[in-house]
């Protein structure tokens, strides 16, 4: 009798931790985000082949509980070509299996998505919805394109916002016009602030459309306004689009990653922008607990491989800077 009472209640004290303390509220989740990807050309050939572009590093994306990458094209056999652009990029809708494979979601908000006009991205958005594949930074509208996609892993609530600053403006969405989120520091706050209060979030992670073309440290505006976005409540802040590695901050114990470079993008034109990084976080209640980097090299066709020599950024909760690491493939 006796040893029936012990374990009963060693039963009841179990039951009662189980609810007071949640098996996942110490579990981390992972997200990883992976930056400019452009599928036409020869990525998009070797989709039409059958083949894969993402094969080398497609064992490491699905380790992720989250995977993300910027979709720098436009999806569409739709629309048609505005304004004197020196590259414009279209890809075919038959590489968006092969996008879903190895990703849950996109952002949209960057200075190429629409460049085939509102007709061809409003296509876009529809063949993405009906993938099932999800975005964020894009819409059918103003406020479509400001809301944030919410992820919830493990019992947490993770929202992720998509922002272009880099011109032409003319890709930005209207009252009732297809197109991006815009750049504009009130909204960006504004909205940083709704995803918590209106939808829930236990965590708010913006992706930045930023700087400028081959400087490989932030410029002055990019770091005021990481210090905003994070003082508006922003657990981490994620940058692209200079098309190379850009230098890595801690603000109030929230990274900063500037720009993880490009991804998967043929026109490139010197070395830097030939190596660029996978961004994992791991996050749980309290926000980013750490985040490492995959090196990556991009060959001359555009086609990525993990880069197993190189170190780069890694960073835990504590550390008042980042340090470097050796890559994750090569431990």
């Amino acid at each position: 009798m006796k040893q029936t009472a012990g374990w009963l209640r060693v039963l009841l004290l179990g039951l009662w931790t189980g609810l007071l303390f949640p098996a996942h509220a110490d579990t981390e989740v992972s997200l990883v985000f992976a930056g400019d990807t452009v599928l036409d050309d020869t990525a998009g050939k070797i989709i039409e082949q059958g083949g894969d572009p993402f094969s080398d590093v497609a064992a490491y994306l699905g380790q992720a509980d989250i995977r993300i990458t910027n979709l720098e094209c436009v999806i569409s056999t739709r629309g048609e070509t505005g304004g004197d652009k020196m590259y414009t990029f279209n890809a075919h809708p038959r590489v968006i299996p092969v996008l879903q494979r190895h990703f849950d979601a996109v952002t949209l908000a960057n200075n190429h998505s629409g460049d085939f006009g509102p007709v061809a991205f409003a296509d876009m958005l529809a063949l993405l919805q009906q993938a099932g594949m999800a975005q964020a930074g894009g819409g059918l509208n103003l406020k479509q394109a400001h809301a944030p996609l919410v992820f919830t892993r493990r019992g947490l609530r993770i929202a992720v916002l998509s922002y272009n600053e880099f011109h032409p403006r003319s890709f930005e969405a209207g009252h009732d016009l297809p197109g991006v989120a815009w750049s504009e520091d009130q909204q960006v706050i504004a909205d940083i602030q709704a995803a918590r209060r209106v939808h829930r979030a236990d965590l708010v992670i913006p992706v930045m459309h930023w700087g400028w073309e081959n400087e490989r440290k932030a410029n002055p505006r990019q770091r005021r306004l990481a210090r905003l976005m994070i003082d508006a409540g922003a657990d981490a802040v994620i940058g692209g689009h200079p098309h190379v590695t850009q230098d890595v901050s801690v603000y109030k114990g929230k990274p900063v990653i500037y720009s993880v470079g490009n991804f998967v993008m043929k026109e490139t034109d010197n070395d830097f922008q030939r190596k660029s990084w996978l961004l994992k976080l791991y996050l749980d209640k309290q926000g980013v607990s750490r985040f490492e980097t995959l090196p990556v090299s991009i060959d001359m066709e555009g086609i990525p491989s993990i880069d197993r020599l190189s170190d780069s950024p890694c960073w835990k909760r504590g550390d008042k800077s980042t340090g470097a690491c050796a890559s994750s493939a090569s431990r």
